[in-house]
């Protein structure tokens, strides 16, 4: 029966998971309006657009 033996693995559990992690990630989302870069190029975009009209 020594051939027959079963083996026992021994794996480490995970290193507990920090439970503040996830809300500061989720709050660095930021707020949900457009870049500064974005909200110039739509101002230079309804200007041309004006002149074009007149």
């Amino acid at each position: 029966m020594s051939s027959a033996r079963k083996i026992k693995l021994k794996l480490k559990a995970p290193r507990p998971r920090n439970p503040l992690v996830a809300p500061a990630l989720q709050r660095k989302a930021g707020s949900h309006r457009k870049s500064q870069a974005a909200t110039r190029r739509a101002d230079k975009v309804a200007l041309k657009r004006q002149l074009r009209e007149v």
